[in-house]
């Protein structure tokens, strides 16, 4: 959603939640059965499976949404948090990611084979872009600082298998979040921002689209003498 993306490229939550996870990325890497591809499938086997799987995941996530009432209101706090733990709910019964998990795991599967420090922090950079975030805090810069402060005594590339030596840029990092206001056990308040501002956008969409497809339909002959209906009164379940 692009709307979705526009707010969250301007969410300071959001990066922090995203150093916090650079720093406990930077060792070893564990894998994700969320989304890992199935091994030893032939092609049409394979293909077979993913299908049934969204389509499982693709139920699930219906069946939720038929039950919950969803209120069309941006503007209140209550509809918006509602909202967000509708979803919250399709996410767990249909076992798909949150925004803050997908960013750990493209995180996690784009650098997971990447042997040196400078390597792995130039492609965070790069996800950060692709993914149309902003370092609003300058965060980038203070830890490529710390890296060039630990290869200049070291004389050498800093590798991730050194494990003294990124023990000292760890502890750099965690100054830098320290000064940033980033704390670890702070994350998951990180992550429940992260998701109502994602509702709330999620919502201005419905909305904007519900007008929309309101005026579209007005315009036409038989219904132009109706009444526009306040989009807060539209109940989703009548339309799934």
């Amino acid at each position: 959603m692009a709307m979705a993306s526009r707010v969250l490229s301007k969410s300071k939550q959001l990066y922090a939640g995203q150093i916090i996870l650079q720093r406990g990325n930077l060792g070893p890497v564990r894998s994700y059965a969320k989304e890992a591809a199935p091994t030893g499938l032939k092609g049409d086997d394979m293909l077979k499976n993913i299908f049934y799987e969204v389509k499982k995941k693709f139920e699930t996530a219906m069946s939720v949404l038929r039950k919950e009432k969803i209120t069309i209101d941006p503007e209140d706090p209550t509809a918006v948090s509602q909202y967000a733990n509708v979803m919250k709910s399709v996410r767990e019964k249909a076992d798909l990611f949150s925004e803050s998990q997908r960013i750990q795991y493209t995180i996690q599967t784009r650098t997971q084979n990447i042997p040196d420090a400078r390597t792995y922090l130039l492609t965070l950079k790069e996800i950060r872009i692709k993914r149309g975030l902003t370092d609003d805090l300058g965060a980038e810069t203070m830890m490529m600082d710390a890296l060039e402060k630990i290869e200049k005594e070291l004389k050498k590339p800093l590798m991730r298998s050194d494990k003294k030596s990124m023990g000292l840029l760890l502890a750099e990092f965690d100054k830098i979040n320290k000064k940033l206001g980033i704390r670890q056990e702070d994350l998951p308040k990180y992550e429940e921002q992260l998701e109502l501002k994602i509702a709330k956008a999620q919502l201005e969409e419905l909305k904007k689209d519900a007008l929309e497809a309101m005026e579209t339909q007005k315009k036409r002959e038989e219904f132009k003498d109706e009444q526009m209906v306040d989009v807060k009164s539209l109940d989703i379940r009548n339309f799934i």
